[in-house]
């Protein structure tokens, strides 16, 4: 069923399902494929109340250009779908190619996001899946955000905010949590960026977080040094001894019944989590959240052991927001292989958080 952008969305009747909005991505990419993917599992579409917010008619080319190919993965039909039609201009729309990200397609995926946040904090969805976008695309179209975090926070109105990465391991069903405290910003700008207050605010952050959406309390946070072997006391940086590790002190003082464990020295400090996600029977005690300095220092292991089911998490932020933890893969975009396994894990995430949000709030 598609809806006008304008209009109002329906089917939100059934009381306690999540009403989340789910935006194709960059329609050059694989979004739209792994979102017919995910959707057309029953314990998505019959669980979960789910829009898809983009251009119908690109959703439904996309459709039935990938039911031409053989021995492929069941796909939603659109036809069947709550979509949130998202009108491009005829112009923008003729310029979409599948594999190529240009301005067109930059242009396309902005819109659907502006319109799912519109919409959500109209109070009309509890969170937004958003489909991975191309930043050089955003870029093309004139939009100069860094991401699809920073356009969420800015649409918000907050500037507290924070890039988390969740991922459960099969293997152990153990829950990897890594925070950010940088994004995306150059390396060379690391250092500068990075100061006892922003940490402050990010570990405020996942302390919040920890306790309102995953239920931990006085829990165990491991916190990264920035320098090979966290500066080994200067001679490799001077950053751990002129304020990272006075922080780590004072926060210590100011959180007593939390466990900080660090700065741990980048290169080792994953070893526990890579235990804990393929089943070391030796690892005691993992973290229950791990806060990495910057963008790479955290995604190069999550990547690593989750890259096919791990979940970008925007903490934060006034409502629930989720995203597969990949790009667009235009290099494979229209050839039927994407796998969606990342994407039907952030539905389940963004669900699972809605429904305790609404638990919660019921409950007071």
């Amino acid at each position: 069923m598609y809806q006008n952008n304008q209009g109002d969305l329906v089917n939100f009747s059934k009381k306690n399902r999540p009403r989340l909005a789910l935006t194709l991505g960059d329609p050059a990419g694989i979004g739209t494929e792994v979102i017919l993917k995910a959707l057309a599992k029953p314990e998505i579409s019959k669980k979960y109340d789910v829009t898809v917010v983009g251009n119908g008619d690109l959703l439904a080319q996309t459709y039935h250009k990938l039911n031409l190919i053989e021995n492929l993965a069941p796909l939603a039909n659109p036809e069947e779908l709550s979509v949130c039609d998202v009108q491009l201009d005829g112009e923008i729309k003729g310029q979409i190619i599948p594999g190529i990200g240009n301005a067109a397609s930059g242009a396309a995926s902005f819109a659907y996001m502006e319109c799912a946040i519109a919409q959500t904090l109209a109070g009309k969805f509890d969170g937004i899946v958003t489909g991975p976008i191309a930043k050089s695309a955003w870029k093309a179209a004139g939009y100069n955000y860094p991401g699809q975090t920073e356009l969420l926070a800015h649409k918000s109105g907050v500037d507290r905010f924070g890039m988390l990465f969740v991922a459960r391991s099969p293997h152990t069903n153990w829950t990897l949590r890594t925070l950010l405290a940088t994004t995306h910003i150059p390396l060379r700008q690391v250092a500068d960026t990075l100061t006892p207050q922003l940490l402050t605010q990010k570990l405020d952050l996942l302390v919040e977080c920890l306790e309102k959406d995953f239920g931990i309390e006085n829990g165990r946070i491991a916190i990264a040094g920035l320098n090979p072997h966290s500066g080994e006391q200067g001679k490799l940086g001077h950053e751990e001894q002129d304020w990272l590790i006075p922080w780590l002190e004072q926060e210590r003082q100011n959180r007593p019944k939390l466990q900080l464990d660090g700065p741990i020295p980048p290169d080792t400090m994953w070893v526990k989590p890579g235990q804990a996600w393929y089943g070391n029977s030796l690892v005691k005690n993992p973290a229950d959240s791990y806060l990495a300095l910057y963008h790479d220092q955290g995604l190069i292991p999550v990547k690593l052991m989750a890259f096919d089911r791990a979940v970008n998490t925007s903490i934060g932020l006034p409502f629930v927001r989720t995203s597969p933890d990949h790009g667009t893969a235009f290099d494979i975009a229209g050839k039927g292989i994407a796998d969606a396994t990342s994407m039907k894990a952030a539905i389940h995430l963004a669900a699972e958080l809605v429904s305790q949000k609404l638990a919660k709030k019921n409950y007071e």
